[in-house]
């Protein structure tokens, strides 16, 4: 603490730091949380042919935030994966990742690092259909990219390593950066994968479309069921919710450190006005008592009782014999806090 019980720049800081990361991982928690509760709380339906009289009875012909499972199907032609042989998909996503070793002059460690070189994705439209497909009702499926978590699987990956020569090797010491080569990736929605969606479902005119909501909500269409879904989301949130009481604790106990200091400064501080008070009035009371002569005369200790103890070897005239004999061990001179070797009374004539 400064003077004045106020708390030093390092203090303010880490009391600031503390608080603007307790209250950003909150606003995560409360987000997750939100999630959550709406996954909870979103209508589940079944893909049967009971689906289209729901959206008939349902207000605007809209389920806000509905889920339900299928298996794709797709509109019209397939996609086909260019590297594996009679594999058909909806969504084809082909990338191409550099991999590299870059040197850090902090740690002096050669780290791996990765890069998206090239990324493209093709999509078509398709339909979550029944298992059995035989109720005859589809639902389309509509802006496919803009779910949270579209469960794309990996079908072809292979790693092109690069070739190097020794003046290249010596060219990336110099750089500080060493090639590993280039991984290339496939990864496809097949056509029968069991999916599930989470969003708004609505019937327009003949068709059932799946959408992203409206209120905000993720949209889903992941590969597991929706059980697991809820529960990875509401472990999510419980993870949040840890790291937010953990710097909230953290926090208050900064908060409570600096103001105990300042509690504690705030009490010295009235004890030494305490003591300035009455050290004033003894003074007054003197004065008015017995006149200067008295206050001069009188012990420093005590301010009550007459001088009588000479303190050798610094020589000085200040105590009374009793308040010496409470004086703590080892015994020092109350004005010049110098060792007393012995004490001689002092005798006034």
């Amino acid at each position: 603490m400064e003077g004045g019980g106020r708390p030093s720049a390092a203090q303010a800081a880490l009391l600031a730091a503390s608080t603007a990361i307790t209250a950003l991982l909150y606003s995560v928690y409360r987000q997750k949380a939100r999630v959550a509760r709406g996954l909870e709380g979103a209508r589940r339906v079944q893909l049967d042919g009971d689906l289209r009289s729901v959206l008939l009875e349902a207000p605007g012909r809209c389920v806000p935030y509905a889920v339900i499972e299928g298996v794709v199907r797709s509109v019209k032609e397939t996609l086909s994966s260019q590297f594996v042989e009679n594999c058909k998909g909806v969504v084809q996503r082909l990338t191409l990742q550099e991999h590299k070793m870059v040197w850090n002059r902090t740690t002096h460690l050669w780290n791996d690092y990765e890069k998206i070189i090239h990324q493209r994705t093709n999509t078509t439209p398709f339909d979550l259909v029944p298992a059995e497909d035989s109720a005859g009702v589809t639902v389309r499926v509509m802006k496919p990219l803009d779910a949270a978590e579209l469960s794309l699987e990996t079908v072809y990956e292979k790693f092109h390593p690069s070739v190097q020569s020794f003046t290249d090797v010596i060219g990336h010491y110099i750089s500080g950066e060493r090639p590993k080569g280039i991984q290339e990736t496939e990864q496809m929605l097949k056509v029968g994968t069991v999916l599930t969606g989470v969003g708004e479902l609505v019937l327009d005119n003949t068709t059932i479309k799946l959408q992203p909501p409206k209120q905000g909500m993720p949209y889903y269409l992941s590969a597991a069921d929706f059980d697991s879904l809820l529960q990875r989301q509401e472990s999510n949130a419980r993870f949040w919710k840890i790291l937010t009481v953990v710097f909230g604790f953290a926090t208050c106990t900064v908060l409570f450190f600096l103001l105990r200091k300042q509690y504690r400064h705030h009490r010295e501080r009235q004890h030494l006005k305490q003591m300035q008070e009455e050290f004033r009035q003894a003074q007054e009371r003197l004065m008015s008592t017995e006149g200067g002569e008295t206050l001069k005369n009188a012990c420093v200790v005590c301010l009550s009782s007459t001088k009588s103890c000479v303190f050798l070897e610094c020589g000085h005239v200040c105590s009374c014999h009793e308040c010496y004999q409470a004086l703590p061990e080892p015994k020092k001179c109350p004005i010049c806090r110098q060792g007393i070797t012995r004490v001689v009374p002092l005798y006034n004539s």
